[in-house]
């Protein structure tokens, strides 16, 4: 409606104009000024309403993270796992019954039978060709005969018995390789044995000990002396351990050799974590 006033005014003007003697000279003048006032005040009746300030806070909100306590290294442990021995029916599983052993105290039933028979093996056959040795490679899977020392055989690192353990505890296998002794500490502190490769003799052996086999995935350095315990506890003394090997639970070797031996075969380890 007010548009239409306004029209209204402006064509009013217009004839009142016209007539005018001096409406060429001055019309071109007069017309803007009304029109501009004309429209002024048409705006000013349409304006819109000021804005409503607003403030917004762009400050991140703060969420306090939960840490997991802190796992306090004990000066001694001893733990309670149970003992299983791999004599007679696998004279070479000694790390398939080591697993037995930590997943019977994770609370996993199982058998040291079922695992030598699911535990993945590398299918390679002991040739020798050139003076060399070709066989298996026990990152791979188990090598040789596991069930009778008549035939060639050897063992199984860490790698496929993580893979074991993971379908028993999907997604708590926890791999300690590579890393400090001083951190193998940190689960038993918590009450968790550790699985781990060593020597028969807990001790580091001298390199007349050990051979290199050609394998699918190249060349790797053994010794027919390697074996796996259950780590169950320490002191400032004695490293404590479940050995399937003679059934004996809690045996302990001087901590100092044990580690050399660990160190020497690799430093590999397998433990689980609780929720």
């Amino acid at each position: 409606m007010k548009m239409k006033g306004m029209m209204f005014n402006i064509t009013a003007i217009c004839k009142f104009l016209l007539p005018l003697k001096y409406a060429r000279r001055n019309f071109v003048c007069i017309f803007p000024i009304i029109f501009t006032t004309t429209l002024v005040a048409c705006s000013r009746d349409q304006a819109a309403p000021p804005p409503v300030e607003t403030q917004t806070d762009f400050r991140p909100i703060q969420v306090k993270q939960e840490k997991p306590p802190e796992i306090k290294i004990k000066d001694k442990v001893s733990i309670d796992a149970p003992v299983i021995n791999q004599l007679p029916e696998l004279p070479r599983g000694c790390e398939v019954t080591s697993l037995a052993m930590l997943l019977e105290h994770a609370g996993i039933e199982t058998d040291k039978m079922k695992l030598a028979e699911e535990l993945k093996k590398d299918p390679a056959h002991r040739v020798i060709k050139n003076g060399k040795v070709h066989f298996g490679n026990p990152h791979n899977g188990f090598v040789g005969d596991m069930y009778s020392f008549s035939k060639p055989g050897l063992g199984v690192y860490h790698e496929p018995i993580q893979e074991l353990g993971e379908e028993y505890m999907p997604g708590k296998m926890v791999d300690l390789s590579g890393k400090p002794f001083q951190e193998l500490k940190i689960p038993l502190s918590d009450e968790r044995p550790v699985w781990v490769i060593i020597n028969a003799e807990y001790r580091e052996l001298p390199d007349s000990y050990f051979q290199t086999w050609e394998t699918g995935s190249g060349p790797i350095k053994i010794t027919m002396e390697e074996h796996s315990v259950l780590v169950t506890g320490y002191d400032d003394k004695y490293v404590y351990f479940n050995d399937p090997l003679t059934g004996k639970k809690n045996k302990k070797a001087p901590i100092g050799d044990f580690e050399k031996s660990w160190v020497q075969m690799g430093s590999q380890a397998l433990t689980y974590k609780v929720e």
